[in-house]
């Protein structure tokens, strides 16, 4: 039922991925209010080869968005190591130089170099982070000046809007894209079979550890290491691999099974209007390693939904199954806790 034109919600920000320079004009040509996109160093969480900014390439991209109305934010949201924060911190500088609207951060030290370094720039806690209570929230807001927090995608929005009456800060949540089984920000899976840390080295089965082998029947094995992921047959398509949505055999199993998740993709479109309600500040788009196509298309989507939510009609979501990760959809948390 659509929304009564006297009762509308605050304009929400439709945050939007860009993995490259041509994705992000590609974001704010769509309708983006805001993207997201990242330096090609470990200081981001998709450090892979063809994607993300060189410094000069970042500052035109803010010049891009600045001039078309749309705000930039830098993900500085992975965790450095012990020994070198070099990476992280010349990040939140160039951030800063550029002009960003916002730097999204991780780790303690990398807020708080931020903090007391560039006390003008906004900060953004990332999902990475995995701050979902009060109490965490507000000792990022009162020791580092956070102004938003990325929830972790655990919450149903009953919980999210009781949160939002908690905390004197923004929020924002995913709407569309990757939903992994894991923790934000805790996911060891790939450390284990390749050494490279999704969490410290920003890549999540880095591309140097993946190869794909063709059987004598034409089916296709994704291999990730030394693990054999997934084996699909003639007419299937082989996916990226990941393990915590690989396909595996055992003594047990005459066909493989999914030994932790299938692979789906969070689309809460008929929730929309109900997170919209609760209070969330942003809402936010995955996908910064995915196609300009991609981007274009989910962007105009959710574009049309929100404008239509905020003018009292109904959404009208374009069906956008095609672009889903083996063509499933799930609410995830945010409808039940028995995702959890």
């Amino acid at each position: 039922m659509a929304k009564a034109a006297t009762d509308r919600p605050n304009r929400p920000e439709l945050l939007c991925p860009a993995g490259t320079p041509a994705a992000l004009r590609t974001a704010v040509d769509a309708g983006a209010d805001a993207v997201y996109c990242g330096l090609a160093r470990r200081s981001n969480v998709r450090n892979f080869p063809g994607l993300n900014f060189l410094p000069d390439e970042f500052l035109e991209g803010v010049d891009y968005a600045h001039a078309h109305g749309a705000k930039v934010l830098m993900a500085t949201n992975t965790f450095p190591p012990g020994d070198d924060l070099k990476d992280w911190t010349e990040t939140i500088d160039i951030a800063a130089e550029a002009g960003a609207d916002a730097a999204i951060i991780a780790d303690i030290g990398v807020a708080a170099y931020a903090a007391e370094k560039h006390p003008d720039l906004r900060l953004h806690l990332s999902v990475q982070a995995g701050a979902a209570s009060p109490e965490a929230i507000r000792f990022y807001t009162e020791h580092f000046n956070v102004k938003r927090v990325v929830l972790p995608r655990i919450l149903t929005i009953a919980e999210i809007r009781k949160l939002k009456s908690e905390i004197d800060c923004e929020l924002e949540s995913f709407i569309f894209g990757n939903v992994g089984m894991m923790a934000e920000g805790r996911c060891a899976l790939t450390s284990y079979v390749t050494g490279v840390s999704t969490n410290m080295d920003g890549m999540c089965s880095p591309p140097s550890h993946v190869r794909y082998e063709e059987g004598p029947d034409g089916s296709m094995s994704s291999v990730l290491g030394d693990i054999t992921i997934d084996c699909v047959g003639p007419n299937e398509k082989a996916g990226y691999p990941t393990i915590c949505k690989g396909r595996y055999w055992n003594s047990a199993h005459t066909e493989p099974y999914y030994a932790f998740d299938e692979p789906n993709t969070l689309n809460i479109a008929n929730l929309l209007p109900e997170l919209i309600e609760a209070g969330v500040t942003a809402l936010k788009i995955e996908g910064r390693q995915r196609s300009r196509a991609y981007v274009r298309e989910v962007v105009a989507a959710y574009r049309h939904a929100v404008d239509n939510i905020l003018a009292g009609r109904d959404p009208d979501l374009a069906n956008l199954v095609a672009l889903t990760e083996g063509r499933g959809e799930t609410k995830g948390a945010y409808a039940s806790k028995r995702w959890r």
